[in-house]
Parts: C-alpha cells; sequence; structure tokens
C-alpha cells in the first residue's frame, strides 16, 4: 500500500460486485474512561479505500472503532438494508505496525479481516 497512512480501509460492496465509492467512514479511539474520541471523519473514493486517516506517526497503542455508514450508502442507491452501520471494533498493541482493516458487505451482511 502507498499510503503512509497506519490506518487504511477499503469498502467492497458485494451486492454490485465492486469497491464501494462515497461509503462515509468515522475512525475513533477510546480513551482511558472509554469515551470514544473521533480522529477522522472521511469517505471512501472510486476505488473503495481510504487511505490518509491518519498521519504517520501518530498511532498510539489503544483501543479503535472504525464506523461504516452503511445505511446512507444503501439509501442513496434505493436499496433495502438491515444494518443503519457497521462498526468494527480492534485493538492497537504496535503502533508501528500498518493496520488495513477492510469491510465486504451487502444489504443483509458484512465481514471483517485484518488486512495488510
Amino acid at each position: 500500500m502507498s499510503s503512509t497512512s497506519p490506518i487504511t480501509t477499503h469498502a467492497l460492496d458485494t451486492r454490485l460486485g465492486q469497491p464501494a465509492a462515497g461509503l462515509g467512514v468515522v475512525l475513533e479511539r477510546a480513551d482511558a474512561d472509554g469515551t470514544w474520541k473521533m480522529l477522522a471523519v472521511q469517505s471512501t473514493n472510486e476505488g473503495g479505500r481510504i487511505g490518509d486517516l491518519l498521519p504517520a506517526g501518530s498511532l498510539t497503542a489503544g483501543h479503535y472503532r472504525m464506523t461504516f455508514d452503511t445505511g446512507r450508502y444503501f439509501q442513496s442507491q434505493g436499496v433495502e438494508h438491515f444494518y443503519p452501520r457497521v462498526s468494527i471494533e480492534f485493538e492497537i498493541r504496535d503502533p508501528a505496525s500498518h493496520y488495513h482493516v477492510p469491510l465486504v458487505f451487502s444489504p443483509f451482511a458484512y465481514s471483517t479481516y485484518r488486512g495488510s
């Protein structure tokens, strides 16, 4: 991946069999008291990717959450759906590593994994 961002994402719409362009994404980090702090708000590009969520070197260990606005995405296409949002929580233990958090989804299902 050409990005220097420590966290990236890629969203694939399996209903269409193509990247999900224009999908809203929010990245948050939990403070010590468990309160979520917003770090980034972006939308996926034409290739369904966001490669610049955070500046290089800004990652710290902790509990993170990436939320995809699947409801608005499907509403804009007039598609019935079940999940209005998909939130993926993950833990960063090594801030020097790269974390790729992809979402593969349809109106009634979704999956994720730690990519590279």
